[in-house]
């Protein structure tokens, strides 16, 4: 987030082909500038097993830091995570235990009209480690209209692996006090070793200032 500016996201998953779902509300916050990041993320989900339980999940506290600029032609901003085992598990809503995270984005602008991202992480928890691979391309439709697909990858040292394509779109809504409001909306299909599983993704964010400009009142 630019210094001064906090963003509100929220993000929605559902399986279409059973009952689990998934919501998590982030709010990210600049430190001092855009170069230091300091997010949460609370979970609230159902499944476990069986999936009639909902609750909340394992709680993260995020640090990003912007290696690359964000408005550079190839951008780079590493995050790592704290995991809180604040979800229950014996409901099947949480680890039990502390877990670490770790992110590498990584963003390239290809012309004046689209624009790719990828990234790399792994998760480890007591016991399971689970390691992920992302890319996405997206059409800038409009300065405020964007197509995309995304495509993402999980594996886990269990065995478990999870593969998913996910095309979709974004729009932003600008005002004039600067308040900025993007939604967002996918189709999750599965591929490979999730070949017949289908899901619905719903995104929104609320962008604002918390703090007036340098030379603004």
């Amino acid at each position: 987030q630019e210094r001064g500016v906090v963003q509100h996201i929220g993000t929605w998953v559902r399986a279409l082909d059973r009952s689990p779902w998934i919501f998590a509300f982030t709010q990210e916050w600049p430190l001092w500038s855009q170069t230091h990041q300091l997010s949460y993320t609370i979970p609230f989900q159902r499944g476990g097993n069986p999936s009639r339980y909902s609750g909340f999940g394992d709680v993260a506290i995020n640090y990003r830091y912007q290696l690359l600029a964000a408005d550079a032609p190839v951008a780079f901003a590493p995050r790592v995570s704290l995991l809180l085992p604040t979800g229950s598990e014996a409901r099947g809503l949480g680890s039990g235990a502390l877990g670490a995270q770790l992110n590498l984005p990584l963003s390239a602008k290809l012309g004046s009209s689209f624009v790719s991202h990828w990234n790399a992480g792994v998760t480890a928890i007591p016991d399971v480690t689970t390691y992920s691979a992302g890319g996405s391309v997206i059409w800038l439709a409009s300065p405020v209209f964007n197509i995309l697909c995304e495509a993402v990858w999980l594996e886990q040292n269990t065995g478990k692996r999870a593969m998913i394509l996910n095309p979709g779109v974004r729009w932003a809504h600008n005002f004039a006090s600067g308040l900025q409001i993007v939604p967002g909306i996918a189709y999750g299909v599965g591929l490979g070793p999730s070949r017949g599983e289908h899901s619905a993704f719903f995104y929104l964010s609320f962008e604002h200032r918390f703090r007036a400009e340098s030379g603004r009142n």
